[in-house]
């Protein structure tokens, strides 16, 4: 009876490794990720780092699962900042990503 499980829980991890684990707020809906070239004329108003799980036990998230997770926690957290934009300052490194924040539109 214990087969049928342990057969199982490897698909399980493997569909769970790609969920999205962070929800987009209504403020962070309103902060897009930019590059560099994008913020030259914004306002800098510091950074956030992002933090994320990147692996579900041992297996490890799709990466692009992981950044999807990162760009949302930095919107989010941007929102409070009173930002618009959010650039990568940082590579992803164990599910850990710093992002530099801007205001770009005027108020």
């Amino acid at each position: 009876m214990r087969k049928p499980i342990l057969i199982l829980l490897p698909a399980l991890a493997a569909i769970t490794a790609g969920c999205a684990f962070v929800s987009l707020t209504d403020a962070g809906a309103a902060v897009r990720v930019a590059s560099a070239e994008a913020v030259v004329t914004c306002t800098n108003l510091g950074r956030v780092t992002a933090s994320v799980v990147h692996e579900v036990g041992i297996i490890p998230r799709h990466p692009d699962a992981v950044q999807d997770n990162l760009n949302v926690t930095a919107r989010n957290s941007a929102a409070g900042m009173g930002a618009d934009t959010v650039v990568p300052a940082t590579g992803v490194q164990d599910g850990k990503q710093t992002f530099n924040v801007y205001r770009c539109a005027r108020r």
